[in-house]
Order: structure tokens, then sequence, then C-alpha cells
């Protein structure tokens, strides 16, 4: 049976309706969710029951276990990873005093995507045959991309991470999700029931694919949305400001979600306030960043702040090098990933981290902005484009597109392995003439702004 099927259809209709819902939410997040678990031999659930206690905690205690676990990870890498063994044997750096005052830490350098793909393998502490491990290519919007290897046990720890966040927000198991995905045009109807399926169900979650935010795109989702009515709807800001800006337009609002969860780039307040009022929902930011996972959220909701998971990792802040502004930019110490330890990691998003006595807070945050860009006539954000560079055309080391000439130009990094001519017809393939394309280095790039930032759309 093909996923289309007639059947699926009436059965999706059948189950956003009362008691079948609740029965279908319970059986998927309190039954299958157990069994998927062990099929795919990962640990998550007991990993957040460990974080429902450690935030039960006092903060003090909580701060005290995040030095601990700060120092452990260091005395790791010091012994494990080949590139930290030799940088704290030049510092004569002992791990041992960060307990006794975090600020020692600060003899140690920055860690930039830089020196990620300079050190290679010397940053792993183990070959990557040793064992399961997941790799995770960054998105480039706050420098070039680079490629993060997880070990299994950093993978459960994030999705852990992310299933505690979203129960303080009253997410809980037998609730829906939705999360929009990227629509590929070459992409086939698969047969059901399938390993995704299963997942999502176990999940209780459902996807929209799109590649189109004009208002045709925009209306086939407001229609899904208003059929499958989920608790939490999870996108970038950018195409959740596009929808409400369409629904206030169109239909004078409306309400299909119970909670926004906005990821991947600024939530601006002009952005939140809109959606807010628009799709009468509740608006909740998050901070999280392929290198690391999910490090902040507003686990009490907007007015109680951008909370730091400080469990999962050690935050700083620096003033950002050439910004006239004073800025501040994030810096976080991972606690879970030891097969790719990440200390003082600078990941190029400005924030400011705060210490209260309600523990770790971000403010002042600026962060990543995604664009807009025309492809024969029809506006696609740059992470669409980015997914399709990714997983249809391949061999792409970073992109970058300039809108400043027509058509515009759409400027490629190769892989030292992939060839300029089928990358050209795989594009052809997909966008026609939508675009001039040009392979360069990575100095071609454009640079903008004070900072000289890179960003994937150039528009002046």
């Amino acid at each position: 049976m093909r996923a289309n099927h007639p059947f699926l259809r009436y059965s999706e209709s059948l189950f956003v309706r009362q008691p079948f819902r609740t029965l279908k939410g319970f059986a998927g997040g309190y039954i299958a969710y157990p069994i998927a678990e062990s099929r795919e031999k990962r640990s998550v659930r007991p990993k957040i029951q460990e974080l429902r206690e450690h935030y039960t905690l006092p903060v003090p205690h909580r701060r005290r276990i995040a030095l601990e676990r700060l120092a452990g990870m260091l005395e790791f890498a010091g012994a494990k990873v080949p590139y930290y063994h030799d940088l704290f044997k030049a510092k004569q750096f002992d791990p041992a005093k960060v307990k006794q005052d975090p600020r020692y830490l600060q003899e140690l350098p920055y860690l930039t995507k830089d020196v990620i793909r300079e050190q290679g393998t010397r940053l792993l502490s183990g070959p990557l045959e040793a064992g399961q491990h997941h790799a995770c290519k960054t998105g480039g919007s706050t420098g070039l991309s680079t490629t993060v290897y997880y070990d299994q046990e950093g993978a459960d720890y994030s999705s852990a991470v992310t299933n505690y966040c979203r129960e303080r927000i009253g997410k809980l198991r037998h609730r829906s999700e939705l999360h929009f995905a990227c629509r590929f045009p070459d992409q086939v109807i698969p047969e059901w029931p399938s390993r995704e399926d299963f997942k999502c169900f176990a999940m209780n979650r459902s996807n929209i694919f799109f590649d189109r935010i004009d208002d045709r795109g925009l209306e086939e989702m407001w229609r899904t949305l208003k059929r499958r009515k989920p608790y939490l709807a999870h996108s970038h800001p950018s195409t959740m400001y596009a929808l409400a800006c369409y629904v206030q337009r169109k239909y004078g609002g409306g309400k299909a979600f119970q909670v926004f969860e906005s990821s991947g780039e600024l939530l601006e307040p002009h952005a939140r306030e809109m959606i807010a009022s628009a799709l009468r929902c509740r608006v909740i930011d998050r901070y999280g960043l392929a290198e690391l996972g999910v490090m902040a959220y507003e686990l009490d909701g907007h007015e109680g702040g951008f909370q730091i998971l400080e469990s999962e990792g050690w935050p700083e802040s620096r003033v950002s090098e050439g910004n006239p502004d004073g800025a501040h930019e994030l810096v976080f110490t991972g606690f879970r990933n030891k097969l790719m330890p990440l200390i003082r990691y600078a990941t190029g998003d400005l924030a400011r981290v705060q210490e209260t006595d309600k523990g770790f807070f971000l403010t002042d945050v600026v962060g990543r902005i995604h664009d807009v860009v025309p492809i024969n006539g029809v506006a696609h954000p740059t992470h669409h484009i980015q997914d399709m560079l990714d997983h249809r055309v391949g061999g792409i080391q970073e992109f970058q597109i300039d809108l400043r000439t027509s058509p515009p130009t759409l400027r490629i990094v190769l892989e030292p392995t992939a060839n300029a001519e089928e990358t050209t017809a795989k594009l052809r393939h997909f966008w026609q003439d939508a675009f001039t394309i040009a392979y360069v280095g990575h100095d071609d790039f454009v640079r903008v702004g004070s900072r000289a930032k890179f960003r994937h759309v150039v528009t002046a």
C-alpha cells in the first residue's frame, strides 16, 4: 500500500477526532515508543527522568554538578583526544582546577569551525569505525559548514533534552506534534508502513512537506494544520511568520495548534507577536545547534526567560571580535558527546550569558537569519535550498546565492571528490536556468556587515 492510499487519508481524518486522537496518542507514546527505543537500541527515557530530577535541585547544587561534569569532560578529552592532549600539555593545564574556579577554563583557546576542519580526526577520542556514530553537518549560517560526529550516548541525550523541554511546556507524550520539512521534487511516494511511519507513530509526530512560501504553498500548510490539529508545531520562525501574515490577511487569523516552537533562526519580537496574535498560540523559543543539540529553552514560557541547560554544557560569552556594538558571542563546552568533545566552542551566534539566582540565561540574542530566494518566480526559503543541495545534489561544501545579478548567481565550493559537470546537470534538472552557476573557492564568497559575516544570500 502506498502512503497516499485513500484508506490512509480516511484514517487520518478519523484519528484527529476524539476519542480516537487520545487513544492513538497514548498507544504511540506509551506503547510504541518503548518498543521503538528497544528496537533501535537507544536509551532515551532514563535520560529524560535524569533531567527531570536534575532540574528539581536547588540552583547552587545544579551549578556544582555542572562544574564536576565540566572537569570530567576536560579530564577525558585531555586523556583521549589527541588535539586536547597536546594542547593541555603545552599549556600545563590541570582540568581539576576548574571545579574550584571556572574562570581557569579561560586558560584554553576557543575552538572554532576552522580548527575543527583543520584538526579533523585529531578531535576524535577514537576511530569512527569502532562504534555507532552519527554525522551532523552544521548549517553554515554562522561560518562555513562543518561536520561534527556524535556517539550514541550523546545522540540519546540530545533526544532526551528535546523531549524534556517539550514536556515542561505541556507537550506530553500523548499530545501530537508537527514538523515542517523540506519537500524534494523527485520524492517518490513510499510504501506504507515504513520505518519512518512507525517512528512518527511512536513519537506522535507528523510532517508538513513544503518547498514554497507563496500564497499557494502557505494555503496548503494552513489546510494541513487545520486538518491535523497538532498540540505543537515546530519550524523556522521565518516560515511560521510568513504563514501568520498570510492567515491574518486572508482569514483574519485562526487557530490550528496550541504551541509554536521556534528554532534554527533568530525569533524577532515582531515575528513572535504576529505569530501569537494571528495564529492564537503560545510561542516558545529554543536555541540549539547541530554541534551540541538544544542548549537553551524557554522552559517556563517567554516570561520565565531563555534558560540555558547547564546540565548539557558550560556556557560562556565573549565580546565578539570586530563588532562595534560590543555584542557577545556564545561559547559552550559540551558535556555529553565523548566521541568528539567540543571545549570552549565559539558558536558564531551572538548572545550574552547571564548568571542569576535562578540559573544561567541568554540575553541580547541576535542569532541566525534565513532568507527567501525567488526561483523561477516562486519564493523558497534558504533552508529548503540547503536541504536540496545536501540531500539531492550532494558533493557541495558550501554555497552562496547573490541576488544582485540577474539571474541570481549560485556560488558553489565543491568537495574534492565532486565533479562540476555532474553537479551542474543535477542543478539544471531541479531548477533549470534559475541561476548562473559559479564554482569558486571559499575566499570568493561575499562577506557582509561590520564583522564580514558569511551569509547564504547576498542582497546588497
